[in-house]
């Protein structure tokens, strides 16, 4: 059964997971030596963005 919350309905949830997996494509790309500088502080704040929306809605 699926189960739907009330975040889920809210456009700025749904734009921050569409700029998360652009942020994962366009990193992707990056040189090596940056996998543990910029490429993971840019990952980690962009899934930060949905995640706070998501707790802030409950």
């Amino acid at each position: 059964m699926a189960y739907s919350f009330s975040f889920e309905m809210l456009d700025a949830w749904k734009e921050s997971r569409l700029l998360a997996t652009k942020i994962y494509k366009i990193t992707i790309d990056f040189p090596d030596y940056e996998k543990f500088g910029i490429v993971s502080q840019m990952r980690r704040s962009v899934i930060s963005v949905s995640s706070n929306l998501a707790e802030g809605s409950s």
